[in-house]
């Protein structure tokens, strides 16, 4: 297990890095703002998910290789940028009439937004090089259980990003139930969540798998 001190320092450090907005923020204001607070929350939820596979994949050494892996890290980023990039052209293209626009999206609509949350966080190389430079620092080799220790630090990190995101998410969700009052100005929010989009994932393709770290995520 992960000594109490380092698990403290560790969820200290998180907290601060988090509270920088970051990509995952730009990410869940953009989705809320083009699909509804609910399709925001689904975002959050899909987003976490995807980031589950990278700290296992940390956890099990893999992350280690993508990440030093020019060829492999490139891949992964390019995949990732243009996954973004095609959901803000969604959005733009949708406006105003996104599936969580509704109240109750059913659930084919509900299982898509998981999916492409989870898409986005299984591929974004800032957490990638996150997880895989400032997880191991918190680890007590002499411990032993470096996998378990790994995971157990990756699920403090999510669960923080969990409730700061999903505070994004309704804040924003709160600015777009008022603007909903107009319908022109609920597909100008669509719009502009479909541009915050496409401009991150144009950022995220510019990520080197050196990069400094804001927010990992």
């Amino acid at each position: 297990m992960v000594p109490d001190t380092n698990v403290l320092a560790f969820a200290l450090a998180s907290l601060v890095l988090i509270a920088v907005p970051g990509p995952s923020v730009l990410f869940v204001i953009g989705r809320t703002l083009a699909l509804g607070r609910r399709g925001g929350l689904l975002s959050v939820l899909g987003n976490a998910a995807g980031e589950v596979v990278q700290i296992a994949a940390v956890a099990l050494g893999v992350g280690v290789v993508l990440a030093q892996s020019l060829l492999l890290f490139s891949v992964v980023k390019f995949a990732g940028a243009a996954y973004l990039v095609y959901l803000g052209i969604q959005a733009i293209r949708h406006r105003g009439g996104g599936p969580a626009t509704a109240s109750s999206p059913n659930p084919s609509s509900t299982a898509r937004v998981l999916r492409e949350g989870f898409i986005v966080g299984a591929t974004n190389p800032k957490s990638i090089v996150f997880f895989v430079a400032v997880l191991p620092q918190f680890v007590d080799y002499s411990a032993g259980a470096i996998p378990v220790q790994l995971g157990t630090l990756g699920a403090i990190f999510l669960l923080i990003a969990l409730v700061s995101d999903s505070t994004w998410s309704l804040a924003a969700g709160t600015a777009r139930h008022w603007f909903a009052r107009s319908p022109r100005r609920i597909a100008a929010l669509s719009t502009t969540g479909g541009v915050m989009m496409i401009g991150l994932g144009g950022t995220l393709a510019l990520v080197g798998n050196s990069a400094e770290f804001q927010r990992g995520d």
